[in-house]
């Protein structure tokens, strides 16, 4: 089914782990990073795609891969684009329903939560309290 949906999608390669991924669109080109699960190459499970330019970092997508592929999560990108990927990007359907809305901002509030985890793991208090925070924001478009 993952691949299905990465018909005639372009994979991106995480610069540092050489994780392999469809990057959605809204994401924009540039330098993608994955912080998660890699099985078999392929970044899968709940975590983060963070595009960054030289020191700078840049739109997020916090959701579930599977295979490489996004199923649902947000992008967070000055707003939130919200859904399950489709058409190559979050929320790609034009009707967005109800429940996919409330799915995609569990989804991302359990991926950051996961990132703040890793980062945590690492010794890295600041960007653990940091992806807290991000995880309370999206848990906040759902109360």
């Amino acid at each position: 089914m993952a691949q299905d949906a990465a018909a005639g999608a372009t994979w991106s390669k995480d610069p540092a782990s050489h994780c392999e991924f469809v990057s959605p669109i809204s994401l924009t080109t540039g330098p993608t990073y994955w912080t998660g699960a890699c099985p078999g190459n392929k970044a899968s499970g709940l975590g983060m795609l963070r595009r960054r330019d030289g020191a700078q970092a840049g739109p997020a997508f916090y959701g579930e891969m599977q295979d490489g592929v996004p199923v649902i999560g947000v992008i967070d990108n000055e707003g939130y684009r919200v859904g399950r990927f489709s058409n190559g990007d979050i929320g790609g359907s034009p009707e967005l329903e109800p429940q996919d809305r409330l799915d995609a901002f569990h989804a991302a509030a359990k991926a950051a939560r996961a990132v703040g985890t890793h980062y945590a793991k690492e010794g890295n208090a600041a960007s653990a309290r940091h992806y807290e925070e991000i995880a309370q924001q999206l848990d906040m478009q759902i109360e």
